[in-house]
């Protein structure tokens, strides 16, 4: 389907049963591949960069069995990997892409990694650079600091050293990868971060699934990260991913939007994942939001009729990356000029998330400034403007945060098959939800 016709809709309202974590689906895998013993997932993610990942540690030796709709049993490979040497193909999945680079590093074999052209335009120097200093030979194969990559075995062995520093302002995936492979060399090591912690919840959200896996980490103010010697990955047994607190974004906002309530299953106020404190962002709007263990409602304060019923922000994204696009959509429908800032990061991710976001919103009549790390957002006095093509520019987030344009006007999505990369029944699920 090239494009997708959304109807003006009046209401959202209902239940929503999240999908699997995209980042704790890919953390699970690639931990339970290098554990001892075999690992049952349940409800894992069944997306594009899942499956990346799940063949890649297939080419790699791994056994994987699946087991159920989206269940799986991982037979780990005690640290080594079997095969050693392989091409890898992993799309534009970040998630996979980083932390294989850090554990093959350490795996004295022979890899290519390689995926889409975007995935070629987005940085690894910093990554590399780090793994250097363990005495990792890694070879840029296009571009340097960028994928895709050569890793060769180190004839002298890697380096005895274990202090390392890292430059962790650019993607928080390239401590991630670190602290993952690190204890496969089964020494103690610290990892030192220089510059601003990008997206830190994103790191407890590694150092969790670690943790359920028996390696402990220790953090200094999330700067420096000590690993005892020693710690080897053991299988849990029995696993069940969190449902995606990025995606609940979308029907969250939907329920502040378009009257509510509307209900997320498969994430609460005990979430291990940074993003569920979008629901925090839309109580400052004037959204309802309550919590339980396993759930999240939203609904407006004040009835769908009264137009703006939600108030604009000015708000530090730094902790909610992805979720703080779907603020940029639903400042559409508030009253003032929403800010949303220290989003530089945006600009690295499956496209240049800042400046085709200024572009799409303008389409729809908004006032935008765009500056380097932030973005202002001013709603159209007349209202949204009608019929506008929203170009999707291949990334699921884009086309997921662009349907709830469609509370305010009708819209057309160009190219929504993208969302199979983190959600492939996005658009069943908001269909459901909305009502004309």
């Amino acid at each position: 389907m090239k494009s997708l016709d959304l109807p003006l809709v009046k209401t959202a309202r209902g239940t929503v049963q999240l999908p699997g974590s995209k980042s704790i689906s890919n953390r699970i895998l690639l931990l339970a591949a290098l554990a001892t013993g075999n690992t049952h997932i349940h409800s894992l993610l069944a997306s594009d960069d899942t499956e990346h990942m799940r063949d890649a540690l297939g080419i790699l030796g791994v056994r994987i069995t699946q087991t159920g709709a989206n269940d799986y049993c991982v037979t780990g490979s005690q640290g080594r990997f079997p095969t050693q040497s392989a091409d890898l193909f992993l799309g534009n999945a970040g998630t996979a892409f980083r932390p294989l680079v850090a554990v093959l590093s350490l795996m004295q074999g022979h890899y290519r990694l390689a995926g889409v052209q975007r995935m070629h335009e987005r940085p690894i120097a910093d990554l590399v650079d780090a793994l250097r200093q363990l005495g990792a030979d890694i070879t840029y194969l296009g571009n340097a600091g960028f994928p895709p990559l050569e890793i060769k075995p180190v004839k002298t062995g890697l380096s005895q050293q274990h202090a390392i520093t890292v430059k962790s302002d650019v993607s928080s995936q390239f401590l991630t990868g670190l602290l993952m492979a690190l204890p496969l060399t089964g020494k103690a090591a610290t990892i030192t971060v220089t510059g601003t912690l990008i997206s830190q919840p994103y790191i407890a959200l590694t150092l969790a699934q670690m943790e359920y896996f028996g390696v402990r980490v220790e953090h200094r103010d999330w700067q420096q990260f000590t690993l005892p010697a020693r710690q080897l990955y053991r299988s849990p047994g029995t696993i069940t991913v969190e449902g995606d607190a990025s995606s609940a974004s979308y029907f969250l906002a939907a329920g502040a939007i378009g009257g509510g309530p509307v209900r997320v299953q498969g994430v609460g106020h005990n979430s291990a994942q940074g993003d569920v404190r979008f629901a925090h962002a839309l109580e400052k709007m004037g959204a309802q939001i309550t919590y339980g263990d396993n759930w999240i409602e939203s609904r407006a304060a004040q009835p769908r009729s009264s137009n703006p019923h939600l108030q604009a922000i000015d708000l530090d994204c730094n902790h909610i990356p992805d979720a703080a696009m779907t603020l940029a959509i639903t400042a559409l429908f508030a009253e003032g000029v929403t800010t949303l800032r220290n989003i530089a990061s945006w600009r690295l991710k499956e496209t240049d998330r800042l400046s085709a976001m200024a572009h799409e919103l303008r389409k729809l009549g908004a006032t935008v400034e765009e500056g380097s790390d932030c973005l202002r957002i001013t709603p159209p006095a007349s209202g949204l403007t009608s019929g506008a093509t929203i170009d999707t520019y291949d990334d699921h987030r884009m086309a997921m945060c662009f349907s709830l344009a469609s509370l305010g006007v009708a819209v057309r999505i160009h190219d929504p098959a993208c969302v199979s990369k983190t959600f492939p029944e996005y658009f069943d699920e908001f269909a459901r939800l909305v009502h004309i």
